[in-house]
């Protein structure tokens, strides 16, 4: 403002010698003209220059304001999927960990289920052979006391040992 107000100063002094005085038709208005619109702009610039001036500052602060919060958001949405990706890879590693796990149960699940299986397998057969065993000891008590029913039946002077003996393997076989 100082710096405006002293050239004018300076300016103004060579306009009003350069005018070479009032001398009728030839002379012009035109330095009352340029003092007036210098005076005008002077108080235009004092009255507006700072309203302008912050109007301006504001507008630039609102927008670096804006700008930093949407750096912000960037930031942490930038953030916020580096953390989702983490979490998908731990995810990742830890479904092949129960794919590995479960395969593995599965293979120790098999293997008793088999080993369970022999053994009733096993115990089936065992009870097999003992029922038959049983069955066969029915049968030649059957048959023994048939045979014996049929001796004593009949005279049992007839018979000597050794065909007793004759008949109870028949009977047997």
């Amino acid at each position: 403002m100082k710096k405006l107000l002293y050239i004018l100063l300076l300016i103004l002094p060579a306009f009003v010698y350069a005018s070479g005085g009032s001398e009728g038709a030839e002379s012009t208005d035109i330095i009352p003209r340029t003092v007036n619109f210098l005076i005008f702009a002077a108080i235009l610039y004092y009255f507006v220059a700072n309203p302008v001036k912050d109007f301006f500052n504001g507008r630039k602060n609102s927008i670096a304001d804006r700008l930093n919060s949407i750096q912000e958001k960037l930031k942490e949405s930038s953030n916020q999927k580096n953390r989702a990706k983490e979490l998908i890879e731990k995810a990742k590693i830890e479904a092949i960990s129960i794919m590995e796990v479960s395969k593995n149960e599965t293979e120790i699940l098999k293997a008793k289920i088999l080993e369970n299986h022999k053994m009733d397998i096993e115990n089936l057969e065992k009870s097999f052979d003992d029922q038959i065993s049983i069955e066969r000891r029915k049968m030649t008590r059957a048959v023994i006391s048939e045979v014996l029913d049929d001796v004593f039946a009949k005279d049992s002077s007839l018979l000597k040992k050794d065909e007793l003996l004759d008949i109870v393997m028949k009977k047997v076989a």
